[in-house]
C-alpha cells in the first residue's frame, strides 16, 4: 500500500473519531439552537411579518444582476455542503448567487387545511410544530433536514404515496421571484402551467420564495404490521397487494435484505393502542430502525404501535443506513446507551468537513440513487439491482404517479402505480464502477418508462435525458418567462458532467 492508499485508509477507516468527538457535539448545538429560534419565532408570529421584506431582499439582488448586465446565470447562495444530496454542485462557484434566507412557517390555517411556509423549512420543524396542532402533511419525507424547497423543486416520495402520490401533489400553491425580478403566485386556478412546471425544475425557472401544502388530521400512534417474506415472489406479491390498498394501508414500504427475503410493512394511523405494544423508536437506546424490522426476519411477523412523529422521522437516526459507514459501530448497545442521543450528525456538516480523498471515494465507491420504476417491473429491476450493484438493504416505497401536467407524467396516460428503488451504501458487485453500473440502470430504467430523482448523479446525455422526463411544459415555461440567461437548465444542474 503506497502513502496514498495509507492516507486514504485512515480517513475512510477511522473517519469515526473525528465525527464522534466534534460533529456529533457540533450537530446537537446546531439543532438545539435552531429548534429554539424557531420556537421564538413561531410563538412570536414574526415570521410573516419579515416574510414580505425578506422576498422584497429577494427582488432587490434578482434587479440589481439585470442592472448589472444579466451576463451569467443566478441561482442560490445556499452552498452545496448545507444540502441533504451529497452531489457537488460546482456550478455555484461560477453563477451569480441570490441570497434566500427564508426558513420560517409562516401560517397554520386548520379551517381551509392549509400551512404555507417558506422554501428551507424541514421536516422536522413541520412535525414539531403540526404534530402538537393535530395536524400532519399527506406525504411527509422522513429525513428531518430535508426542506420543503428541495421537495418541490427536486422530488419527495413516502410511504402514504402509494395513496397521494408524490410531495408535490400535496402542494396547493408556489409563489417565485422570476427572473425580471417579479413575484409571482401560482396554483391549479392561478398561473396554472407555472404550477405544474415548478417540481422537478432544481429552481431553473425562478426562486422559490414560498408554498403552500395540504394538512390532514393526525393521531397519535401508527400501527405497524411487520410481514417478514422469504422468496423474491412472496416479496414481491406481498408488497404490491398491499400498495394497490390505500383504504387499507394508509402507510407501505419494504426493506429488502437480500435477493430473495425483505420485510414488508403496513401501517395506519391511530388514537388507541395496546400499551404493552408501544415503541417509541426516538428514545436513543433503542436500535436503528432497520436493524429492529430485521429482526423480524427471524421472529417472524407481528404488530407494534409507534408514536407517529417517530415513525415520520424513522430513518433520521441511521440516515436509512449509511450512518454504518462512518460509525460502523453506532448501533451498538454501548454507543447508543452513552451517545445516541447526538445522533445523527448533520449531513451538511459531514459534508462541510469532508476531506477530498473522502469525496472521491463516495463519488467511487458508494451508490446514493433512487429510481422509479412501474411497480409490474419490480421483480426484473430487483434482478437488474442484484446483477449489477449486490446493494443491500434496499428501501422500496410504492408511488401513484398522476396524470397532471409536468416533469413526470405515466406513458400510457392513466395513473399508474410506480415504485422507488433506494439504493445507498457500497456496492459489492465486483464489476461495480460508479459511471459504467448507473449508466446501465438508467438505460434500463429509461426502457420500461420510468424515472431517476435527480438529488443524486446522473450521468445520461442530455439526449436520454429529455427522453427520460417530459420537457413540453418546462420548455414552454422556460421560453414564456425568459429563462435561457437567467437560469441554467435542469439538465445543467443535475448532469455530474455538465454541472461540473
Amino acid at each position: 500500500m503506497g502513502d496514498k492508499g495509507l492516507i486514504e485508509h485512515v480517513i475512510v477507516n477511522h473517519r469515526w473519531v473525528f465525527v464522534c468527538l466534534f460533529l456529533l457535539p457540533m450537530s446537537v448545538v446546531y439543532d438545539f439552537v435552531f429548534y429554539l429560534r424557531n420556537w421564538i419565532v413561531f410563538k412570536l408570529s414574526s415570521a410573516p411579518k419579515r416574510h414580505q421584506q425578506r422576498v422584497a431582499d429577494v427582488q432587490t439582488q434578482v434587479r440589481k444582476w439585470i442592472n448589472d448586465g444579466a451576463d451569467t446565470q443566478m441561482c442560490t447562495a445556499r452552498p452545496g455542503w448545507a444540502t441533504v444530496s451529497f452531489r457537488r454542485g460546482k456550478y455555484k462557484r461560477t453563477m451569480r448567487k441570490i441570497s434566500v434566507n427564508l426558513v420560517d412557517i409562516l401560517s397554520v390555517d386548520a379551517e381551509k387545511r392549509l400551512v404555507r411556509v417558506e422554501p428551507l423549512v424541514s421536516m422536522g420543524q413541520i412535525t414539531a410544530t403540526l404534530s402538537k396542532l393535530g395536524w400532519t402533511l399527506p406525504v411527509l419525507p422522513e429525513l428531518d433536514d430535508l426542506t420543503v424547497g428541495g421537495l418541490i423543486m427536486g422530488c419527495g416520495i413516502e410511504t402514504s404515496s402509494h395513496k397521494y402520490g408524490l410531495f408535490q401533489e400535496t402542494c396547493v400553491a408556489y409563489e417565485l421571484v422570476l427572473a425580471d425580478g417579479s413575484l409571482i403566485r401560482c396554483s391549479e386556478d392561478e398561473n396554472p402551467d407555472l404550477f405544474h412546471a415548478v417540481p422537478w425544475s432544481y429552481g431553473t425557472l425562478g426562486l422559490l420564495v414560498a408554498a403552500e401544502l395540504q394538512i390532514v388530521p393526525a393521531k397519535k400512534y401508527v400501527k405497524l404490521d411487520y410481514i417478514p417474506t422469504y422468496t423474491r415472489e412472496s416479496m414481491v406479491t406481498t408488497f404490491t397487494e398491499a400498495a394497490a390498498r390505500p383504504e387499507k394501508n394508509e402507510f407501505v414500504e419494504c426493506i429488502v435484505f437480500g435477493n430473495d427475503h425483505g420485510v414488508v410493512m403496513t401501517a395506519n394511523m391511530t388514537d388507541t393502542c395496546e400499551p404493552e405494544k408501544v415503541n417509541v423508536l426516538s428514545r436513543h437506546w433503542k436500535p436503528w430502525f432497520y436493524k429492529h424490522v430485521e429482526t423480524f426476519l427471524s421472529r417472524g411477523g407481528s404488530s407494534e404501535y409507534i408514536p407517529l412523529r417517530d415513525y415520520y422521522h424513522r430513518h433520521t437516526r441511521s440516515l436509512f443506513w449509511s450512518l454504518q459507514d462512518i460509525i460502523s459501530f453506532g448501533n451498538h448497545p454501548v454507543f447508543r446507551w452513552l451517545f445516541g442521543w447526538m445522533v445523527p450528525p448533520k449531513i451538511s456538516l459531514i459534508k462541510l468537513t469532508q476531506l477530498e480523498a473522502v469525496k472521491r471515494l463516495y463519488e467511487e465507491r458508494q451508490m446514493i440513487q433512487d429510481m422509479l420504476v412501474p411497480i409490474n417491473k419490480l421483480n426484473e429491476s430487483l434482478d437488474i439491482f442484484e446483477a449489477e450493484t449486490q446493494l443491500y438493504p434496499l428501501w422500496l416505497c410504492p408511488m401513484l404517479v398522476k396524470t397532471t401536467p409536468g416533469f413526470i407524467q405515466p406513458k400510457r396516460g392513466k395513473e399508474e402505480m410506480f415504485v422507488d428503488i433506494g439504493a445507498y451504501g457500497a456496492p459489492k458487485a465486483p464489476q461495480y464502477h460508479a459511471e459504467t453500473t448507473t449508466r446501465l440502470i438508467e438505460e434500463y430504467v429509461r426502457s420500461v418508462d420510468g424515472y431517476q430523482m435527480l438529488y443524486a448523479d446522473t450521468y445520461q446525455t442530455e439526449e436520454e435525458f429529455r427522453r427520460m422526463f417530459n420537457h413540453t411544459l418546462y420548455d414552454k415555461m422556460r421560453k414564456q418567462l425568459d429563462c435561457e440567461k437567467a437560469f441554467p437548465q435542469v439538465y445543467g444542474k443535475v448532469n455530474k458532467k455538465v454541472r461540473e
